[in-house]
């Protein structure tokens, strides 16, 4: 080798280190801002619920609700016997003062309900435009929103339903909502699992459901449709502490295996036989992501009614910060859902004195023009 081509070698392997060492500090910079992301979302949730509780015919500050929250943990803990043997309704009345159980008892139930119905919404809306790489998908325009919202309406006007007494509505809901998940993954698994069969499937399942409550709406008494329609938007006002830990521990589930799932969702955005070159079994992926996602969204919409803008909208603004990698994309789709309806509720309590407006009504007046912006002002595709 001559002189020459020596130093051009040599200039070579510079220009090849120097391009590696860049792309490194490339990712990484581009790591670190998903982090931060995440981290600010989980900041800015506790701020929101802070700012929320000091929100009612109490006046409490927000120093004071942080305070009575940090002192009120130690109290449970010493107390968990008396709250199994006599319920939290008993213990708050007997080891509470006024202002404990007011932060406590009524306003902490409300905002949890909204953070952990915002990160499962949410989550259940990234996982299902994922597997059938649709940015249109959300448990809403699958149909397991209107599933949920006929089961209501069939306990509510003709007190019909799997169960008897007072989670008839809670059971109706819940049930209904899995099985037209159920339905959704029987019609696609008998096509083969595809994103298309999906779409079409639970599409016409949304019409179906939404044709049957119109006909027991157009039929009943009109407090009982009244009812209905009231549900059907959407409230967190309902919350308990039973419900709550209902929904937790079914997020502590699902979510979890999800996240076990994020790679083999990365793969299945390059296409089903590129992700089965590269070793993933793309139906049972498709299958298990969609009915963990449907059990999800089924666990929140039978007690908080629907609420279908969440699981559409923050997947997306999520994907247009931080990309669309799932490692990252879902536990900042869940955070950020969560901030969305903590807003959507906390000014849905303020915006009119002694008046609360129901939250899915204002997800949707509040997240719609951001959304646009968002889209308008992005000039690359984000998909």
């Amino acid at each position: 080798m001559g002189v020459n081509e020596k130093v051009l070698s040599s200039i070579e392997m510079t220009t090849g280190t120097e391009k590696s060492t860049e792309i490194k500090a490339q990712y990484k910079k581009f790591i670190g801002r998903k982090v931060l992301f995440i981290f600010s979302s989980i900041i800015l949730i506790f701020i929101i619920a802070g700012v929320a509780a000091t929100i009612g015919d109490y006046s409490v500050t927000v120093t004071e609700v942080y305070s009575i929250i940090w002192h009120g943990i130690p109290k449970i803990i010493q107390n968990a016997d008396f709250i199994i043997s006599h319920g939290t309704t008993e213990f708050f009345r007997t080891y509470f003062t006024t202002e404990e159980k007011v932060v406590w008892g009524l306003r902490l139930p409300r905002l949890l309900m909204g953070i952990l119905a915002g990160i499962g919404l949410a989550i259940a809306g990234t996982i299902m435009q994922g597997i059938v790489r649709n940015p249109l998908a959300s448990p809403y325009t699958l149909g397991i929103a209107s599933a949920a919202g006929f089961g209501a309406a069939l306990a509510i006007i003709l007190g019909a339903g799997f169960v008897t007494g007072k989670y008839l509505l809670i059971a109706n809901a819940f049930i209904f909502a899995l099985l037209s998940s159920f339905i959704i993954y029987g019609l696609s698994r008998y096509k083969g699992t595809s994103p298309e069969t999906m779409i079409l499937a639970g599409i016409a399942l949304m019409y179906l459901f939404a044709a049957m409550t119109g006909i027991l709406q157009f039929f009943g008494e009109a407090e009982a449709v009244q009812e209905v329609v009231f549900w059907m938007f959407g409230s967190l006002g309902k919350a308990t502490w039973d419900k709550l830990f209902l929904i937790f521990i079914i997020l502590s589930i699902c979510i979890p295996l999800l996240m076990l799932k994020s790679w083999d969702l990365n793969t299945l955005g390059a296409g089903d036989e590129t992700a089965k070159s590269l070793g993933v079994n793309v139906e049972q992926t498709r299958a298990v992501c969609f009915i963990l996602a449907s059990l999800v969204t089924a666990s929140i919409i039978c007690f908080t009614g629907t609420i279908g803008f969440i699981g559409l909208v923050a997947p997306h603004m999520c994907r247009m910060v931080i990309g669309g990698d799932n490692r990252f994309l879902i536990p900042a789709s869940g955070l950020f859902g969560a901030t969305i309806l903590l807003v959507a509720d906390t000014v849905a309590r303020k915006l009119i004195p002694s008046v609360i407006i129901p939250v899915g009504i204002m997800t949707a007046f509040m997240g719609v023009p951001l959304f646009l912006y968002l889209i308008l002002r992005r000039k690359k595709e984000y998909w």
